[in-house]
């Protein structure tokens, strides 16, 4: 008999069955070992750190990335992304755990690390969707890509078991990532009619359930990827929150019909092991 609260025991099946959609942002790679910026603050703090900049902009991760880009090119901006995620990212218990998942239909991961991809390299039918800025690519909003690097069509993303969406991009190995106010201001305009969500993600989180692990919903760049990418899908999801929210959040959480996990998210990936290994026994 597993020993789990009868809350945790819908998203737990949920993952398993390939019902449920993991959602990680960047707080998941406080896992591990930190190698690479962990959140935005961290990430504007490397950036302050490499260039000259107005301190009250040190803090704001999009308009310091418009700074750099206005003041000292966009190159350099991609330069300074690529260094920051330059480090091997080692993936997490939680990252091969979802790797190791006979059924997952699809990964959104909400950060511009390698983490995901690592984990999902031993698999043989993947393949990955990021972001773009339209800067750097007019006219597009995403590449499609498989595990060699190559451009993927439309029948290579429905033939995928797995689909790795980073709506945000990578910025590395090449970089290509949203992160500037004026990449942000480009996707917002357009994305509440859905056209930077390729149409592969709206399918496969129709009727499926949302898990967000790593996440905070305290920004409103957080509350609109979750909300605009979770539309159309199931209505009920689930957070692993184990921070007070704040009253924003809490407000979010109730709009959107997201249950709260209280619990560290370490705790949260021991009982999907406990969880993993209890169904085995069951089985033998």
């Amino acid at each position: 008999m597993l020993d789990f609260d009868a809350p945790l025991m819908t998203p737990l099946h949920g993952l398993t069955e390939g019902k449920v959609i993991p959602y990680l942002g960047p707080g998941v790679l406080d896992l591990g070992p930190c190698v690479v910026p962990s959140g935005p603050a961290a990430l504007a703090g490397f950036l302050a750190s490499k260039t000259t900049a107005p301190f009250k902009l040190r803090g704001n991760l999009s308009a310091l990335a418009q700074y750099i880009e206005n003041f000292k090119h966009r190159k350099t901006l991609a330069k300074l992304m690529t260094g920051a995620f330059s480090a091997p990212v080692s993936p997490s218990r939680l990252h091969y755990y979802l790797a190791g998942l006979d059924a997952c239909p699809m990964i959104v991961d909400l950060w511009y690390d390698q983490a995901v991809p690592a984990a999902l390299a031993p698999r043989r039918n993947w393949g990955q969707i990021h972001g773009v800025s339209r800067s750097d690519h007019p006219g597009r909003w995403y590449r499609c890509l498989r595990p060699d690097g190559a451009e993927a069509d439309d029948d290579n993303m429905a033939e995928w078991d797995t689909l790795l969406y980073k709506p945000l991009g990578v910025a590395a190995p090449e970089a290509s990532f949203a992160v500037s106010d004026s990449d942000l201001v480009e996707i917002f305009t357009e994305i509440d009619i859905q056209t930077p969500i390729p149409p592969v993600v709206r399918q496969r989180r129709t009727d499926r359930h949302f898990l967000f692990l790593g996440c905070r919903f305290n920004t409103q760049l957080d509350r609109i990827f979750a909300r605009q990418i979770m539309k159309r899908s199931s209505s009920r999801h689930w957070a692993v929150l184990p921070e007070e929210p704040t009253r924003n959040e809490l407000r979010f959480l109730r709009e959107q019909q997201i249950e709260r996990i209280e619990m560290p998210l370490a705790d949260f990936v021991s009982a999907l092991e406990r969880f993993n290994l209890g169904r085995a026994a069951s089985r033998n």
